[in-house]
């Protein structure tokens, strides 16, 4: 007996008119969206959304409302208030008015400790012999005026042409050592605010000199 050849499905009609391929229909591409202005604030730097979850509210608050006051009304009005509390209860609404209240205390006198610290703190330049004609100068005390010492290292190099850099001194505490006597050009620096070396009070610097002792 023969072998029956299998039977292939049979071919779909093509209607009369129809091509060989259909064309699709391309949608126009869509006009690209201009980007989201967001305004961030000036006292706590977050955006206005989020000055809630900050420190300074309160402080947030005032600068809206004289700077921005449409957006202040955005924000903080009566009925936009009631709009954003009105799925809490009374009680939760207490809750997170004293939270904030007691944040922002918080932060104040954070704030206020770290003003009286660097009121209260010395910047010491410090003339220290080598030898009869070598001497170097150290500045300590810089970073509690918020200084950057490397920054302010490289400063010097650049303005006096010699070696700068950032050291432990005995105590194990940063200091800046540059080559050379500068020490009142340093005061003076200081005094003018140059560069990085801004936010010293000069009242609160003071010139020593460290000689070599000599040998008995």
């Amino acid at each position: 007996m023969g072998k029956k050849r299998a039977q292939s499905p049979p071919r779909p009609a093509v209607a009369e008119g129809d091509g060989a391929s259909t064309s699709q229909t391309v949608e126009p591409p869509k006009e690209p969206r201009p980007p989201q202005k967001v305004f961030y604030c000036e006292v706590c730097s977050f955006p206005l959304e989020y000055c809630e979850f900050g420190s300074s509210l309160t402080k947030c608050k005032e600068w809206l409302k004289e700077e921005h006051p449409d957006l202040y009304d955005k924000y903080y009005s009566e009925e936009a208030l009631t709009t954003k509390i009105g799925t809490l209860s009374l009680e939760a609404q207490a809750k997170l008015d004293k939270e904030a209240a007691k944040k922002e205390a918080k932060a104040d006198a954070k704030a206020d400790a770290a003003l009286k610290k660097k009121l209260a703190s010395q910047v010491t330049i410090k003339r220290i012999e080598r030898t009869k004609r070598k001497h170097v100068t150290a500045i300590h005390g810089l970073e509690a005026f918020s200084i950057d010492l490397k920054k302010a290292a490289k400063q010097l190099a650049g303005r006096f042409a010699t070696g700068a850099s950032v050291t432990k001194n005995a105590q194990g505490l940063d200091e800046i050592v540059v080559q050379g006597d500068v020490s009142d050009e340093i005061f003076d620096m200081l005094e003018k605010g140059d560069g990085v070396l801004k936010g010293v009070p000069i009242a609160n610097v003071e010139i020593v000199e460290d000689k070599k002792k000599k040998a008995e």
